[in-house]
């Protein structure tokens, strides 16, 4: 659906967008992440033809982003962050407006404004003027706008910006849905959405592209995955040796506590759990243990370990 190669984008001097390159795979839902200043939205832009590339090549739905501008623009559904809606309309109107810019009529536009009203959860309030709605109902206009022409792309940014937290769940199951017809692009700063809503993540960072891949596999591959918390009373270098000397153990840390109390931070292969020939090596040397837990890694910490700049 999406063919990136080598895109960039210069302001003067300045590189906010540095020769990336990636994938989306048609039906793909793809949380495109990034720190404020990373990138995201001038690739966006690019992507959608508000921005022209400095240089590099590009293709949506099979059509060239540079020469073929306006196809790819029928293609695409797009959301900005900031959702420029037309406050004094009313919703049904607004829509009828975008989707006549679209080259909808007649039956077919009627048609369309009922079903993305329906799928945006808007048939309530339809007749009632923009600026009267919530922040959480004028996203949903602004998402209804991205859909009214049935595009093959959605490219949503921060679609979840300012909301509370009952209006982003519906947002993200509503976003869950729309995955199941279109290939969504997701841009956002909630990663906890990300994991529950995209089958893959592309990370942005200082204009370069730092990963892509699911984030299953990217949390597996952080070099903190698979991290096990011992707390042993124990001969503390001793233990220490002994935990190093097991199969899938990478490392070991151990911080001394009180009345010989230690507690072992491991570090073992990904996809592996340790937690039971650590117990029973304390089994076996009669040490006592007070706590033996398994953390997994989150995309959040993926995200902090690839864009950390210390």
């Amino acid at each position: 659906m999406i063919e990136i190669a080598n895109l960039s984008k210069q302001y003067g001097r300045h590189t906010a967008v540095d020769k990336i390159s990636f994938e989306v795979t048609k039906g793909d839902i793809v949380g495109f992440l990034g720190p404020n200043g990373a990138g995201k939205t001038t690739t966006l832009r690019m992507l959608t033809g508000f921005l022209p590339p400095t240089s590099g090549a590009g293709r949506i739905a099979g059509k060239d982003i540079f020469r073929e501008s306006l196809e790819v623009r029928k293609r695409i559904g797009y959301m900005p962050e900031n959702v420029p809606l037309y406050t004094d309309m009313r919703v049904r109107e607004y829509l009828r407006f975008r989707g006549g810019l679209r080259g909808l009529a007649g039956k077919k536009l009627k048609n369309r404004m009922s079903e993305v009203m329906e799928t945006c959860g808007l048939t309530d309030v339809r007749r009632k003027m923009i600026k009267t709605l919530s922040k959480g109902y004028r996203q949903r206009v602004g998402l209804a706008d991205a859909l009214i022409h049935e595009p093959d792309l959605l490219i949503l940014d921060e679609p979840t910006n300012g909301l509370d937290p009952n209006q982003i769940r519906a947002i993200r199951n509503l976003i869950q849905n729309l995955g199941k017809k279109h290939t969504i692009l997701l841009s956002t700063h909630i990663l906890s959405e990300v994991e529950m809503t995209c089958n893959k993540v592309i990370i942005i960072d200082q204009g370069k592209i730092k990963a892509s891949d699911t984030p299953e596999n990217l949390v597996n591959s952080m070099r903190q995955a698979g991290r096990i918390t011992a707390e042993l009373q124990c001969p503390g270098p001793e233990a220490e040796n002994l935990i190093s000397s097991l199969s899938e153990v990478k490392k070991v840390t151990r911080e001394a506590l009180e009345e010989n109390w230690h507690r072992f931070t491991v570090f073992v292969a990904p996809h592996t759990d340790t937690r039971l020939k650590i117990g029973n090596l304390a089994s076996e040397h009669k040490w006592p243990i007070r706590s033996l837990d398994r953390r997994i890694g989150t995309l959040e910490e993926v995200f902090v370990e690839l864009t950390r700049k210390d």
